[in-house]
């Protein structure tokens, strides 16, 4: 599911990065949301969320990507989320005071080059 906005609506938009703007992010947490912890064995580029900021919520796309099962990405969250206010909300989302988390994990690349990369979605419900 991708995340699309009319042209029209006026949003202000931040690029999350580091220092420099290049390199990948260090690990701990998910590029542009300061509460959801990144997986150990996940890397993030520094360039890797959009964030918005609206009046009915925040906004975030971000991405990572490492060689790391999408069973042990699943396991992991569903492990971690809950102690962080997070409760299911259907396969790959989650809700927690009026806003909705979708993570979706899928295999890219063939062989020895193959990664996943994980994709989390933050926005208002």
């Amino acid at each position: 599911m991708r995340l699309a906005l009319a042209a029209a609506v006026s949003i202000p938009l931040l690029l999350a990065a580091g220092p420099g703007g290049a390199g990948p992010v260090e690990p701990g947490f998910v590029p542009g949301v300061e509460d959801l912890p990144l997986m150990p064995g996940l890397m993030a580029p520094a360039n890797a969320a959009v964030v918005f900021d609206q009046p009915e919520g925040r906004i975030v796309e971000s991405a990572a990507q490492g060689d790391v099962s999408a069973a042990a990405i699943t396991a992991f969250y569903a492990q971690t989320l809950p102690q962080l206010g997070w409760h299911p909300a259907g396969n790959g989302h989650w809700a927690r005071e009026g806003e909705r988390l979708e993570i979706t994990a899928t295999r890219d690349g063939m062989g020895n080059r193959a990664e996943t990369v994980v994709r989390f979605i933050l926005r208002p419900q």
